[in-house]
């Protein structure tokens, strides 16, 4: 049986994971998802000792006792549709660091996407984005969410300029011909959550634990400088050095995040 694979610290992020159904019409959905990621079939009443990503008539979810709630990706409603009400627009530092000017609305390859709240962000202010994730569990959560919101009017329109593959993005973005090239590569490479909530903390243990050995930072960023015909766009923690100390062209920062810009057209194409 696969296991996470990230044993730092033990516990959740080093479970065996499983695929299961509640749902008897989803049984046979289920088989083939194991079959898809390679995961055996769990059979109810689920082990506590298995991290297990559950189907049911709602969605496709992760439990685990330590996780409290269920983990899922849901950009219809919770705290990504309150973001997609509350209507921030352009104004707001992650599109502004991306350039979106005026009626402006370029391509985006988000070769971190992880949960897709960013690349979300992005597809409702009128970008196509691409989203490039490593982990096959979490790229088919990223499916699932993606789906329920082309079936939701409110969010159709958006979740229809997001597309998502599976795939290493230093080995994506090299093998991308010329006319593919994307205008802006946008990357959140994955930083120590400083919040204090125990559930958030451990459903960031668990995602670094799908994820498994992070990309390494300063290759992504060589990538995406060699690949974004526009700029790149590096979200770290406000206070955070810049990636491999390379100086940003300039920063825009929010509270609590800074976001590092790099205008590939006015330098070297390697760090």
């Amino acid at each position: 049986m696969l296991t996470t694979s990230n044993t730092e610290g033990g516990g959740i992020a080093s479970l065996p994971i499983g695929i299961a159904s509640e749902d008897p019409e989803q049984v046979d959905a289920a088989r083939q998802l194991a079959h898809q990621l390679s995961l055996p079939l769990l059979n109810p009443p689920l082990d506590r000792s298995t991290i297990a990503l559950v189907l049911n008539a709602q969605r496709l979810e992760i439990r685990h006792p330590e996780l409290g709630s269920p983990l899922f990706i849901d950009f219809v409603k919770g705290a990504m549709g309150y973001r997609r009400r509350r209507g921030e627009g352009r104004q707001q530092p992650l599109a502004r660091a991306i350039g979106l000017k005026g009626g402006a609305c370029p391509d985006v390859l988000d070769a971190t996407a992880g949960l897709g709240r960013d690349a979300f962000v992005l597809a409702s202010l009128g970008c196509q984005v691409l989203l490039v994730e490593q982990s096959p569990i979490v790229r088919a959560l990223l499916d699932d969410g993606l789906e329920r919101a082309r079936q939701a009017p409110e969010t159709a329109p958006v979740a229809t300029r997001m597309t998502s593959i599976q795939a290493n993005a230093i080995d994506w973005m090299a093998k991308l011909s010329a006319q593919d090239l994307p205008e802006v590569v946008y990357l959140d490479p994955m930083y120590p959550e400083r919040t204090k909530s125990a559930l958030v903390k451990k459903e960031m243990r668990l995602l670094r634990a799908l994820v498994g050995k992070s990309e390494n930072v300063f290759l992504l960023l060589e990538g995406a400088l060699k690949c974004a015909r526009q700029r790149v766009v590096v979200k770290r923690p406000r206070l955070a050095s810049p990636v491999a100390g390379l100086k940003p062209d300039f920063a825009i920062e929010s509270k609590n995040t800074r976001f590092d810009v790099y205008l590939t057209r006015k330098r070297s194409k390697t760090p």
